[in-house]
């Protein structure tokens, strides 16, 4: 057995790992001192971190993870964090609770503390349907404006947002407007005339003859909860017919669909599901959106 000389680079003089790529042979240069310093530093470095600080998540014979001679652990000053995180925040939260929302809006602290609390608190459960900010969608009233079927007072909106609408709940807000084509109250001829009034006291193009025979139609099955000017009763949850601002829609097909079978929808109560301060904190932020009264 003959012994293996290293192959030296003629033009460097240095030694060849022995490997070649296309013609090219690697050159074995030793690596530079300070890379080797650096390398020998960073496991140093690395043992003193096992050592001090919590490094491995699990050794034979352990329960858990290594703690480190420091015993310091990210989980437990987080924990710790959120802890005096709630309990500022629960001394915040019991004075939301403990005065009424228009003292709430006196005071620039607390008003604060309920406009970034609300917003966080409506993202999370008012923004599915309402939209963020409030902007609404079809069969969801927009909340970023004057128009209010219950009330845009402070005191309104946390009811509303108390009890909800429809919901259930002994205190909820009610309202039901009768199905005249569904439970057969009305013929479909007469609910076009319906139609076709509602259209032009809108303001919308209609058929003239069909608004007068919708007229007393109107004045005999919807005034008593619409009013006999069009425009609607927060008592009753009645909308304005006569503006621009509808729930589902304004066309001709949208308004006779309603007529025929309204959708009655439902908003839940959240008195049982948030803490007073959050529902407060709610009723201020939506008050804040550019329609509050």
């Amino acid at each position: 057995m003959t012994g293996h000389s290293p192959e030296i680079d003629p033009h460097t003089g240095v030694e060849t790992t022995g490997h070649e790529w296309d013609g090219i042979k690697e050159l074995n240069n030793p690596l530079p001192r300070w890379w080797r310093f650096v390398f020998w530093a960073s496991v140093v470095v690395a043992i003193g971190y096992w050592i001090l600080m919590p490094a491995w998540p699990a050794l034979p014979g352990l329960q858990g993870n290594t703690t480190g001679v420091l015993q310091q652990s990210d989980r437990t000053d987080v924990a710790s964090d959120i802890a005096a995180m709630r309990q500022d925040r629960a001394a915040l939260s019991a004075r939301l609770a403990a005065v009424d929302a228009s003292t709430i809006l006196r005071d620039h602290d607390l008003s604060q503390l309920a406009l970034s609390l609300g917003e966080s608190a409506f993202g999370d459960n008012c923004a599915t349907c309402h939209g963020a900010g409030g902007r609404g969608a079809k069969g969801f009233p927009r909340l970023a404006d004057d128009v209010w079927l219950w009330g845009g007072k402070l005191e309104e909106i946390e009811h509303t947002l108390r009890y909800g609408i429809r919901s259930g709940h002994p205190e909820t807000r009610t309202s039901e407007m009768p199905a005249f084509g569904r439970d057969e109250l009305l013929p479909q001829d007469q609910i076009e005339d319906l139609a076709q009034y509602v259209m032009q006291k809108s303001g919308q193009r209609a058929d003239a003859a069909a608004a007068m025979r919708g007229q007393p139609l109107f004045e005999t099955n919807c005034v008593s909860c619409h009013g006999s000017d069009l425009q609607g009763d927060r008592s009753k949850g009645a909308v304005n017919l006569t503006d621009k601002d509808w729930i589902y829609g304004g066309d001709a097909a949208t308004i006779r669909r309603t007529i025929y079978g309204p959708r009655n929808g439902v908003m839940p109560a959240w008195v049982d599901r948030l803490d007073p301060a959050t529902i407060r904190a709610l009723a201020i932020y939506v008050h804040s959106l550019g329609g509050g009264e």
